[in-house]
């Protein structure tokens, strides 16, 4: 593979004091992934060298001051900053949520200016973030004001993918906040994202009901029945292949799960604590339904453990791996879409097979 060929892959560092710089350099401490990707972090060398001589980590470290200076087979850190940084780890700290924020602005400004290829960020602290500029609850919701497209958290391991009809909302504003419109959209959000990103021509979905056993008609609350339900079958009608509503509490124990491509769950624990439990460690957070690709880990800053040197880097490793995955899958479906004769031969090869 030539460098041009190489995914550039930006990564914002997250919260100083948690864990982020130690799983972003482990991630790259075995040279081999540099074969098919380059890796910029957004950040500064001081910052890093600190978190390289932290953990005793064997890795030569490249300092650009522009991306336009970045080497292919090198670990690039671009000085966002270059003052020094004090670092007590497991501490949440204001100042560790700025210079988090500093570090996800660039990457992104560098992603929406196609500087790199795709974005893997890093935890941040949702709570230290918070500021007179930044005002929002996560990674999602700023990418979703700052890229094109309908933003949806999805979470991907080799096993299962579960999507959210409603992420970082109150369990009080759930019910209010589901509408046929809203399911709508998030299903035709995930069904292209299965078809352009992960290569499924005609993905199963399954949607989760909203209430415990689907407000069995009604006792346990009727939106199943007045919203849900109506939606999945205009959906339906409209060519998608989509099961359910299916009562949450048991799907997931009784492997039915399998039985699809991707599962809708309404709101985020009822979709992240199966997903956690099932994936966790080797799970990858991906913004589906954006024109630009960026995956995340699926644990957060972990404070509890920050600065120990025992933190497990998997799952930031798979976010490597998946966002390159998911930009090499979404490029060649373009590619193939402006050549219809190319698709024609795709679907012919893969119907012999």
């Amino acid at each position: 593979m030539n460098n041009q060929d190489k995914v550039i892959v930006g990564i914002s560092i997250g919260d100083l004091n948690g864990i982020g710089g130690e799983v972003v350099l482990k991630t790259f401490e075995d040279a081999r992934i540099l074969d098919f990707c380059t890796p910029v972090i957004f950040g500064s060398m001081k910052t890093l060298s600190f978190f390289k001589k932290t953990f005793k980590l064997e890795m030569n470290l490249h300092g650009i001051d522009k991306l336009g200076d970045l080497i292919h087979k090198k670990i690039n850190v671009l000085n966002v900053w270059k003052e020094p940084v004090d670092i007590q780890f497991g501490i949440e700290d204001d100042v560790m949520g700025a210079y988090a924020i500093k570090s996800l602005t660039a990457a992104v400004e560098a992603l929406k200016n196609s500087e790199i290829d795709v974005l893997v960020t890093a935890p941040i602290n949702k709570s230290n973030i918070q500021s007179e500029n930044f005002t929002f609850p996560g990674h999602t919701d700023y990418l979703a004001q700052e890229l094109e497209g309908d933003g949806l958290m999805l979470l991907i391991s080799e096993a299962l993918k579960v999507g959210l009809l409603t992420d970082h909302v109150a369990v009080k504003d759930v019910s209010k906040s589901i509408t046929r419109e809203l399911i709508d959209k998030k299903i035709t959000t995930i069904h292209n994202t299965m078809v352009q990103d992960f290569g499924i021509e005609k993905p199963k979905i399954a949607v989760l009901g909203i209430n415990p056993h689907n407000g069995d008609n009604g006792v346990i609350g009727d939106e199943d029945d007045t919203i849900l339900r109506p939606a999945l079958d205009n959906i339906r009608n409209n060519g998608k292949t989509i099961f359910g509503p299916y009562a949450a509490d048991s799907f997931f124990g009784s492997g039915n799960y399998t039985n699809f491509d991707v599962v809708i769950a309404a709101y985020h624990d009822q979709g992240l604590i199966p997903f956690k439990t099932l994936a966790f460690g080797s799970g990858v957070n991906f913004t589906a339904g954006l024109n630009k690709v960026r995956t995340s880990p699926d644990h957060g800053t972990a404070y509890d453990i920050a600065g120990k040197n025992i933190a497990n880097f998997e799952s930031f490793r798979e976010a490597v791996y998946s966002a390159i995955s998911v930009y090499k899958t979404r490029k060649e479906y373009e590619e193939m879409s402006m050549n219809p004769l190319k698709l024609s031969r795709k679907k012919a090869f893969v119907k012999k097979k």
